[in-house]
């Protein structure tokens, strides 16, 4: 029994040993064939991460290559912008050489005449001795006639006499009535005048923006200056941004583009969120709005000058006369000056006031649309009022209004008249063209006369002077004196407003072939 027992045993344990032999070899191979999936299923992921990584990756260079595609865009519409902006001002200046070469030919003529007046005068007096000559051979003559002859002679004597009182009395009586019509106008004009007293504002071609800090203008930059850029690009203005503590300055010719900008900029930063999109709809607001104020100003206007059936149009254009000024004069105001001149002219003299008052209040309507579109003012405002129907009358007045056509009617002189003494009323105008050119030479010329100094350029309108030195005859000591030297000199031959910055400029350039 003993036996069999230890046999049982050492047959269970064998059974045993195979069947653990078994179950571990199945084990293994369920193991091994786990791990070839989890291997091909980590394959697979790996396959499906490594395709996403290379469609982020061509996303990324499309997005890349369209915003580059963007801003070469804008840079280019930039370009064009200056280009457009570059030809408009050399077509300024060649209107207004042809006008300085029209009044040398004008100065030519009237020397001409005063030369003709001097030869006409000399013959005259040659004339005159003559007849004195004459006269007292005559009177030789009588000396030694019968009475009757000399009788005969007294008495053509005395006709030829009587013509030339009769003429001297003819010519006087034509002086006495132009003298009392020239005094009648004086009254006329003297009268007008007082009786309007209006304001004058003189504005510029920047506008001036508070900030509340100068970390304010690092966030109207933006980063790589994105904002400034989307900025300038939705308004049209230019914005300048310098060392001038708590202010950003905003400059543009178009007056309407310029308050569009202020009161975008003032809005960006009460708001404080400065980013492309945000600019963009808050620039759009805005120009909304000044649209609506120039169409109220313009309805305004219209029921202040009390005139009616004016086109839709004309309303909107007088309404951006607001924001136009004309050497530092704004145009609505002298427009509707003009108006008030003009009608009380016309009804000192008896003629319609309403429509004098509607040829003053349109003179200068083509100065709102003046830099859209070619010609001058004067022509520019005949062919709207024309555009609009406005009669022929209004349509001489605009485009005569300076003497570029000859007038028509009595309103066209008045409204000459009127333009004029509104444009010389003392404080309507600060600086004249010709004042402006000359403090810009004066300004170079100061410049220019210390020794050392290259070149100087006037820049800015004025307000800042670029001067270049000669690195050979003035060195990095001596460049700050002469900076300082040249704004003390501004400062004590010169007037004007504001403040002028002095840039030297001091540099060595070397230059070399590689061939």
């Amino acid at each position: 029994m003993v036996v069999v027992a230890i046999v049982a045993v050492l047959a269970g344990a064998a059974v045993g040993y195979l069947v653990s032999q078994r179950v571990a070899r199945r084990k293994g191979e369920q193991a091994a064939r786990m791990a070839e999936g989890l291997v091909a299923e980590a394959r697979q992921r790996a396959e499906s991460i490594r395709k996403e990584a290379e469609i982020k990756a061509k996303e990324e260079i499309y997005g890349q290559r369209e915003r580059f595609e963007r801003e070469t865009q804008e840079i280019r519409g930039e370009l064009r912008g200056l280009e457009r902006r570059l030809s408009k001002r050399e077509d300024n200046i060649d209107r207004k050489a042809d006008l300085i070469n029209k009044k040398e030919r004008f100065l030519d003529e009237q020397e001409k005449k005063i030369s003709e007046q001097e030869a006409q005068f000399t013959q005259k007096q040659g004339e005159l001795n003559a007849l004195v000559e004459s006269e007292k051979e005559n009177l030789k003559r009588i000396s030694g006639m019968t009475r009757e002859e000399a009788q005969k002679l007294l008495l053509e004597r005395l006709e030829k006499e009587l013509v030339h009182e009769q003429a001297e009395l003819i010519q006087r009586v034509t002086d006495e009535t132009k003298e009392l019509a020239d005094a009648k106008a004086r009254e006329i004009l003297a009268t007008s005048i007082q009786r309007l007293a209006a304001d004058h504002t003189v504005e510029h071609v920047v506008s001036t923006i508070d900030i509340p800090n100068d970390e304010m203008k690092g966030r109207i930059i933006g980063r790589e200056g994105r904002n400034i850029r989307a900025f300038e690009r939705a308004t049209g203005v230019d914005v300048i941004v310098d060392d001038t503590p708590g202010v950003v300055v905003v400059s543009g010719f178009d007056s309407v583009r310029r308050e569009v900008a202020r009161l975008a900029m003032e809005r960006l930063i009460v708001d404080g969120r400065i980013h492309p999109a945000r600019i963009e709809e808050v620039v759009e607001e805005t120009r909304k709005e000044i649209e609506q104020v120039i169409r109220e100003t313009g309805k305004k206007t219209i029921l202040e000058v009390d005139i009616r059936g004016v086109h839709p149009k004309e309303v909107e254009l007088l309404g951006r006369l607001r924001y136009r000024t004309s050497y530092g004069q704004n145009v609505l105001s002298h427009s509707v000056e003009v108006a008030w001149l003009a009608s009380m002219l016309a009804g000192e003299l008896g003629l319609d006031p309403v429509l004098a008052r509607r040829c003053g209040l349109l003179h200068d309507i083509g100065k709102a649309v003046d830099h859209e579109m070619e010609g001058g003012h004067p022509a520019i405002g005949a062919d709207l009022a024309k555009r609009y129907e406005e009669k022929p009358v209004v349509q001489n007045a605009i485009a005569g209004h300076h003497g570029d056509v000859d007038p028509t009617s009595i309103y066209t002189v008045l409204v000459m008249a009127a333009d004029a003494i509104s444009a010389s009323r003392p404080g309507a105008r600060r600086e004249t063209l010709e004042k402006y050119i000359k403090r810009l030479e004066r300004l170079e010329g100061i410049a220019g006369s210390f020794p050392g100094v290259d070149k100087a350029y006037a820049i800015q309108a004025g307000r800042e002077v670029r001067v270049i030195v000669n690195s050979d005859k003035i060195g990095d000591k001596d460049a700050a004196k002469v900076c300082r030297d040249i704004a003390k000199e501004i400062e004590n031959e010169l007037s004007y407003p504001g403040e002028v910055k002095v840039t030297l400029i001091r540099e060595t350039r070397f230059t070399e072939f590689a061939r």
